[in-house]
């Protein structure tokens, strides 16, 4: 199915019925991930999915967009298609979407569950600090008017070193988007959520460190965190019968 908002196409599905529930996948993801929540849940649930600008059949944007770009658009999503007071749900990057639309009450959901879910600034370690400094270094010396009109192609090596997987994978206005959202820290502001809310967590997530879980879980007045032992940050599909489990417990 394909819906129209601001002028870009968003590919989405609208599967069973019940309770409304909206599941919004991480980045460099698809609503494809959800495949195994959805046969789980949509014997009780209105389970619907969206692929985000950039992500399966959704067409890119045009120019660089903020964390409230992806808001808005969740915002008009669930106008469009009449669904009411969803529950929501998120991953990675779908996670941090709704823990800025709950937390500025933008909505005000019933309940949230929150899958590895970015949203804060991870604290980096030495071998990281490093590279960034390295990528800064180059980066500074390969700008120089004197030689910047012949070192664009190996300036864009050295971004393609130290740059991350998402970051290397992505096209260049998505580029400039993920660099805005993963220096986006949103702790000040996850207080302010007051629905019951669902962390489920990957014990070994490197991506979104269990820490950001427990992190979280202590500025949300109303949440419990349920770490799957020995899976990483695609835990609800390396233990689906847990994941499964727990969240059909959490949505009654």
């Amino acid at each position: 199915m394909e819906i129209v908002i601001d002028g870009l196409k968003i590919e989405y599905k609208d599967e069973g019925c019940g309770i409304p529930l909206l599941m919004l996948h991480g980045w460099g993801s698809s609503l494809d991930v959800y495949n195994g929540i959805v046969a789980a849940l949509s014997d009780r649930c209105r389970c619907v999915r969206l692929n985000f600008p950039g992500c399966g059949n959704s067409d890119t944007m045009k120019t660089p967009w903020s964390l409230d770009d992806y808001c808005n658009l969740i915002i008009k999503f669930i106008e469009k298609i009449n669904l009411d007071n969803p529950i929501l749900m998120g991953h990675s990057h779908g996670g941090r979407v709704i823990l800025k639309l709950a937390a500025t009450k933008k909505l005000s959901p019933e309940k949230i569950v929150l899958l590895d879910s970015a949203g804060l600034i991870p604290k980096k370690t030495f071998k990281q600090k490093q590279r960034a400094r390295n990528f800064k270094t180059i980066k500074k010396v390969l700008s120089l008017p004197v030689i910047k009109n012949h070192s664009q192609a190996l300036l864009e090596k050295a971004r393609n070193h130290y740059g991350s997987a998402d970051y290397n994978a992505a096209p260049p206005v998505l580029r400039k988007t993920l660099v805005s959202l993963v220096n986006t820290d949103l702790r000040d502001i996850i207080p302010n959520i007051s629905c019951p809310t669902l962390l489920i967590w990957g014990e070994n997530d490197t991506a979104t460190p269990l820490e950001d879980a427990k992190t979280i879980e202590k500025l949300i007045p109303d949440a419990g965190l349920c770490v799957l032992k020995g899976t990483g940050h695609y835990s609800f599909c390396e233990r689906p019968y847990e994941a499964h489990a727990i969240l059909r417990s959490f949505i009654k």
